[in-house]
Parts: C-alpha cells; structure tokens; sequence
C-alpha cells in the first residue's frame, strides 16, 4: 500500500463540517431568495404574496436572481467543505433537485403562476450546482 493511500484513508472525514457546508449554500440560497422576494413585494414590484403573479417576465426575474443565488449558495458549500468540495456541491444540488420537483409537484395544481416556473426551478438545481462548483475549483486552481 503506498504512502498517499493511507493517508487518504486514515484522513478523518468531519461529517459535522460537511453538513454545516451543505447548510451554509441551503440557508444562503434560501436567505437571499425570500429576502429579494420580500423587497420586491415591498416595492409593488410582485403581487402582494398569495396573490398570482402570471407575468412571465416578473417570473423570469425571480428564476435569474435565484440562478445566481443557487451558484452562489454552492461555491460557499465548496468553499466551506473540509474534503471534496464537488461532492458537497452534488449533495446540496440534489437537495435542491428534491425541494424544487416537490415545489413543482405541490403549487403547479393552485395556477399560482405559468407552470414552467416551478419547473424551471426544479431544473436548473444541478446545472447551477456544477457552476457553483467549478467557479470554487477554478479559482482554487494556480495560473
């Protein structure tokens, strides 16, 4: 057995540290999505909450900025985690994949707004995920 192999191996894997990184990328999505939410309610910029918001590009707005959330949320889990930062980022991704489909599952039925949104939600959890992840990984990268 070589040296670098039971390194590897004897390496303890610090599951309270992995889990806290998972949870800083879910609070950081989570956060800043219900608090752009909230101030663009605020503003009468959305419809008051509960109320239908069918405006296509209102709900291109809210998928942009929780896009950028989402990435931004997953570089911190890559950041945060204290071994494999890729495999965190594919942990909270399908934690996002889950929420979204169920999201999409529970309000598509209420017509709270176009059935793609929700959807869309739901899709892009991985894809943003992976972004998330390798912004963290090129920047760790040396020039």
């Amino acid at each position: 057995m070589s040296d670098h192999a039971t390194t590897v191996d004897s390496r303890p894997r610090r599951i309270g540290r992995s889990i806290v990184a998972v949870l800083i990328g879910f609070v950081t999505v989570v956060v800043l999505s219900l608090g752009t939410d909230q101030v663009l309610h605020v503003l009468d910029v959305y419809p008051p909450w509960g109320q239908a918001m069918h405006d296509p590009a209102l709900n291109l707005l809210a998928l942009s900025y929780r896009i950028v959330y989402t990435v931004l949320g997953n570089y911190l889990t890559a950041k945060f985690a204290p071994h494999s930062p890729m495999r965190h980022v594919w942990v909270l991704g399908f934690i996002g994949l889950f929420f979204g489909t169920a999201g999409a599952i529970a309000t598509i039925p209420m017509n709270m707004g176009p059935a793609w949104y929700p959807i869309a939600i739901a899709l892009t959890a991985l894809p943003c995920s992976w972004l998330g992840g390798l912004l963290y990984r090129r920047q760790q990268t040396p020039r």
